[in-house]
């Protein structure tokens, strides 16, 4: 009679091991392979983070500013502001951007929209805007608030804009960010009301949020 050759199955214990391994040194490649990705984000991020776009203001001149009733109030304000982008290797496009002007706290001009744009590495724009209130209803304290910088011979300003902002880094492009502009004119204002407008040439900086 011949031998029969029977190959006895291998241990349970030993076949949960196997396994146990298999799963163990697919935890350590992922873990790895997550580790490094998330380091290569980073590096990324250190090389790339965007800095803020920073704004100023080269000129404003209000034409206008008067009370056409108790509390209603007329005015007109031309402004130029020097858009700057600092990254080197980020570009920033702008949307939905509205200017305004505010006086003490209160808003003295509606809202005017500037048309979007795209602003490269390192360039600057500048932005020219008309702005301009009819009728706008102001507190019972605007005439004699006026009044009194007229005496001290100043006229201070917020003129402020918002919208959004996009970063671009070579083909990628991010979501929307929403940043607020304000910048603070200090005009000349005489005992009298002079024939023509009121002029600010300071070049002041202006802050930026986002």
């Amino acid at each position: 009679m011949s031998a029969i050759d029977i190959k006895s199955p291998k241990p349970c214990g030993k076949q949960g091991l196997s396994i146990h391994k298999l799963y163990k040194k697919l935890f350590y490649a992922f873990s790895t392979f997550f580790l490094s990705l998330l380091s290569l984000i980073f590096l990324v991020w250190l090389i790339l983070h965007p800095s803020k776009p920073e704004f100023s203001l080269r000129e404003a001149n209000l034409y206008q500013l008067n009370l056409s009733g108790p509390h209603l109030l007329n005015s007109s304000i031309q402004l130029t502001l020097l858009s700057k982008n600092p990254n080197k290797k980020v570009g920033i496009y702008y949307d939905q951007l509205q200017v305004y002007a505010s006086y003490k706290g209160q808003q003295i001009t509606v809202y005017t929209s500037l048309p979007p744009f795209y602003q490269g590495h390192e360039e600057s724009n500048l932005l020219t805007a008309s702005l301009v209130g009819a009728g706008l209803p102001v507190a019972s304290s605007f005439g004699y608030e006026v009044g009194r910088d007229q005496t001290a011979g100043k006229l201070v300003l917020s003129l402020k804009m918002n919208g959004r902002l996009r970063w671009k880094v070579g083909t990628w492009v991010s979501g929307r960010y929403r940043f607020n502009i304000n910048c603070i004119s200090v005009m000349d204002f005489g005992p009298t009301i002079p024939s023509g407008p009121l002029s600010s040439k300071q070049g002041s900086q202006c802050s930026t949020t986002i």
